[in-house]
């Protein structure tokens, strides 16, 4: 007798559509106010701050941050791509060819030491040529025509959030161990960001994702890859610092911008933009079962973005978190109409299915 699957966990195909669009969803709001303070968003918004797409004219326009992902994800596919036909792929390499033609959408030319990648579907998709707040050290990482390793970093002293804003694609992919899932995570920061806590950010996000698509809740989630992360030799102490400050500050709900500001910083580094993030996902989560999962999204991206910091990084992080670990089914329907390249998206969260889960 077959036995009915569980409708109220997320297929593999929804936590991945959900992730990747709910990442771009957290990254268009807080790209509305990115470089506002606390005081103008305010003072644009009412006290609440921008809560919704209603109050923004025009479309949701997502950023570099959602851009990277899709590049991430590209890269990853390209890689299994080879896997399923036999063939073994340096999966950093099938990365970093990804991240050079991103490069090139932004209106910038790799040095001739760099490899002349082969286009692929993503690269023809209009809506990801435009120039939306690089990271400076993404590009500037790119620019050496250097392959990036922890070994041999570029940017050796950077730890800015460009890490970790692109790396939820890692934790996607199934059938993979944590250690796996960290290190592919950690080695592809190590493209563009040489810093111990800009590479360990990045692989300890992957490792979240990982975790609540196995079917962790999330503050088990957030508690097996903080403790992972605990245990590396060298461990960045301001990264461990700045997590458990964030489940700390979660402990005690929703506190003022000003506070979670303090706490944990305004994001534009990696471990902040990540503490951030967490803060507001497990801030946000209902006490009664079961939460409705639209309402924690709108919630917990709102409290992501509204503050005087890098506010499409930090809603970008949580829309990732919540989209993996509710799928679709968390993705507000009124957002999701205002979003820009919502094609694009799924074009490449299909993929992604296909190449992991063989579904068309």
């Amino acid at each position: 007798m077959s036995i009915e699957p569980d409708a109220s966990i997320p297929s593999p195909k929804s936590r991945i559509h959900g992730s990747l669009l709910g990442g771009a969803l957290g990254d268009s709001l807080g790209y509305a106010v990115e470089f506002d303070t606390i005081e103008q968003i305010r003072a644009r918004y009412g006290s609440a701050g921008l809560t919704g797409f209603e109050a923004l004219a025009g479309p949701g326009r997502f950023s570099d941050d959602t851009q990277m992902t899709l590049y991430t994800v590209d890269g990853l596919v390209e890689a299994l791509e080879w896997a399923n036909s036999g063939v073994g792929a340096d999966v950093n390499a099938c990365l970093w060819l990804a991240y050079l033609r991103w490069y090139a959408t932004q209106g910038e030319t790799a040095p001739a030491s760099a490899p002349v990648p082969q286009p692929r579907w993503i690269d023809a998709q209009e809506v990801l040529h435009q120039r939306r707040h690089p990271g400076k050290a993404c590009l500037s990482g790119l620019a050496t025509g250097e392959m990036g390793t922890s070994f041999r970093p570029v940017n050796p002293d950077s730890k800015g959030c460009g890490t970790v804003m692109r790396s939820a694609p890692f934790g996607l992919i199934p059938h993979i161990t944590p250690d796996a899932v960290y290190k592919l995570s950690a080695d592809a920061a190590s493209l563009t960001h040489g810093h111990p806590s800009a590479r360990q950010s990045a692989g300890t996000f992957s490792l979240l994702i990982h975790h609540v698509v196995a079917g962790d809740g999330l503050r088990e989630a957030a508690a097996g890859a903080l403790a992972h992360t605990a245990g590396l030799d060298g461990a960045a102490p301001e990264l461990l610092e700045r997590l458990e400050a964030a489940l700390r500050l979660a402990g005690k709900g929703v506190v003022t911008s000003e506070e979670m500001v303090q706490a944990l910083g305004e994001g534009w580094v990696a471990e902040e933009a990540l503490a951030v993030a967490l803060y507001a996902v497990l801030a946000t989560l209902p006490d009664a079962a079961p939460a409705e999962p639209a309402q924690h999204f709108r919630d917990a991206v709102a409290l992501a973005v509204n503050h005087s910091g890098d506010s499409d990084s930090t809603g970008s992080i949580a829309g990732n978190i919540l989209g993996a670990f509710y799928g679709e089914a968390c993705l507000p329907q009124e957002w999701l109409a205002a979003l820009e390249g919502q094609d694009v998206i799924r074009g490449m969260a299909d993929q992604l299915v296909k190449v992991t889960t063989g579904e068309g």
